[in-house]
């Protein structure tokens, strides 16, 4: 279906306002002017009316959907470790080719619903009414736990990539929990700060990040073949084939495996864009397109990558090093002190915009999940600043709970990777069930799937089909420990903090949750919802 059929356009084409009257549509109109008329109409026709200004246009809104070199550079030491350069370069390889399953499903979602509750008020909206309120709830509590996850895991990753560049720096240094805390917590209250910008502010901070991300990696790539002696690097015979069990399970296959968690964790948040879709212009188009272009480039340039850091890491057994990083110890092998600072540096930045970027979809979530009452506080997380134009009590409440998540670290750094994987745990698992529930109730009178651009067509049911099977393996593998014998500081404390939180938030719902809530909710007026049913 075209823009001109679900819209439709000509200058006698009289579109109604949001605010009870209608305005005819101008010939004369920009396309950005136009895109605007559009995305109030199609979010009317979803049930809302936009509190946001949209500043975000295609290359904003591109940059936005893209993470990459950093989030390397946080989890390449964990396939390394675990499974060697072997499955560092295949579980990169396979994951980025299964993602696109991942990427091409929610696309098509996001495309037909451009709200800021992403596959939230989707999930809601592909099961008939009676389902409606549990579905959204146990969507809208994995999703919000797995993307403050994501807020708080790159928070700190950020914070142990800074303090690595402290150790290369001065060699007697020693990272302590307490110095990586008050960082990460310094680090969170810069990016809340950050986030409580109007849009305008926040287009702008974001518009140039994609060519600092993947330039970044083509110079970092560029680099280290150019100052590595060639008989120095590692044959295609040996990272293609080197394996190695450092996870201590008896199955060589199960250490592989693990490798999963880096291309799972970059990867992962795939619907930030989609909650930025009330800021952005002709989000049904430029949302899921750039999820999906956003992993096309993160899986072809990851890989990359991944295996010049193979060919180039030298004696793996030294790794990852006195920084504990095996990004930066490679960089500093090939490179020295300066030159490794130097690019190094971009890394962090590449870190930092990710953080900016998941913080602001992050608070966006829980402003649209506090709009239609999903939170026992009174609408107080919905609540839009007049000034800025932006959630910003949600912004310092994700600020404030990623704060919580780090205090782990005081009880165990075990626990705190896990956040890691809890993130792409808890998220992929919020993506897959409005997939499922989508084909589960294909046809059903009270399911009226209205495709958006970005539309598979007949393709759809066999990419999803390859999603949900995907995601089911990779959330499992994730789930895993990935060290044996199992202690208290060696356990995988993703699935069990996660099965705690939504056990809690049902708990919740069934006690009195589903007394005030009841799925998500119009927030138009009367006269709005009069004024907008000739284009429904």
């Amino acid at each position: 279906m075209s823009d001109v059929e679900k819209y439709g356009e000509g200058a006698g084409n009289a579109v109604p306002n949001l605010n009870g009257t209608a305005a005819p549509h101008d010939a004369n109109d920009s396309s950005v002017g136009k895109g605007s008329v559009d995305d109030e109409v199609l979010l009317a026709k979803l049930g809302y009316k936009s509190e946001f200004i949209r500043e975000f246009g295609n290359l904003e809104t591109f940059s936005f959907a893209m993470s990459m070199t950093a989030s390397i550079a946080t989890t390449f030491t964990t396939p390394l470790t675990y499974g060697g350069v072997a499955s560092v370069v295949w579980c990169w390889l396979a994951g980025s080719i299964m993602n696109i399953s991942l990427g091409a499903s929610i696309a098509e979602i996001v495309s037909a619903y451009p709200t800021a509750g992403g596959l939230y008020t989707a999930s809601a909206a592909l099961v008939p009414r009676t389902y409606r309120p549990i579905v959204g709830w146990v969507t809208g509590y994995l999703n919000i736990l797995g993307q403050v996850a994501g807020v708080a895991s790159t928070e700190w990753g950020l914070s142990g990539m800074i303090l690595a560049a402290v150790v290369v720096c001065r060699e007697t240094y020693e990272i302590k929990v307490w110095h990586q805390f008050l960082l990460f917590c310094a680090l969170l209250v810069m990016h809340g700060f950050l986030n409580s910008l109007p849009t305008a502010g926040l287009a702008r901070l974001t518009r140039y990040f994609v060519f600092i991300n993947i330039g970044s990696a083509l110079i970092i790539i560029i680099t280290l073949l150019a100052t590595t002696p060639r008989s120095e690097m590692h044959p295609g015979s040996y990272i293609f084939t080197e394996t190695l069990n450092g996870t201590g399970w008896p199955n060589n296959g199960l250490a592989v495996l693990m490798g999963l968690l880096s291309v799972q964790w970059t990867m992962t948040d795939y619907d930030a864009a989609a909650h930025i879709s009330e800021e952005v212009h002709r989000a049904a188009i430029a949302a899921p397109v750039a999820i999906f272009v956003a992993v096309l480039n993160t899986g072809a340039i990851g890989w990359i990558l991944n295996i010049v850091l193979c060919v180039t890491a030298g004696d793996v057994s030294a790794l990852p090093g006195p920084s504990g990083n095996a990004f930066l110890g490679i960089m500093y092998l090939r490179m020295g002190k300066a030159g490794a600072m130097v690019l190094w540096s971009f890394v962090c930045l590449i870190a930092a915009f990710t953080v900016q970027t998941a913080l602001q979809a992050n608070s966006r979530t829980v402003f649209a999940f506090s709009r239609d009452g999903g939170f026992p506080d009174r609408g107080l997380f919905g609540r839009m600043n007049k000034t800025t134009k932006t959630p910003i009590v949600a912004v310092w409440v994700v600020v404030a709970i990623s704060v919580l998540m780090g205090v782990l670290a005081f009880a165990s750094l075990t626990a705190v990777n896990a956040i890691f994987s809890m993130c792409a745990v808890a998220l992929d698992l919020s993506y897959l069930i409005p997939v499922v529930c989508r084909r589960i109730f294909d046809g059903h009178e009270e399911v009226k799937f209205t495709p958006g651009p970005f539309y598979m067509r007949g393709w759809g049911l066999y990419v999803n089909i390859i999603m949900t099977v995907w995601t089911l393996f990779e959330v499992t593998i994730l789930a895993f420990p990935a060290s044996y014998p199992l202690t208290w500081d060696t356990f995988n404390y993703s699935a069990p903090i996660t099965g705690a939180v939504m056990a809690l938030s049902l708990i919740w719902y069934f006690a009195a949750g589903r007394r005030y809530y009841d799925g998500p909710k119009s927030n138009l007026s009367t006269e709005q919802k009069v004024a907008i049913q000739p284009e429904l």
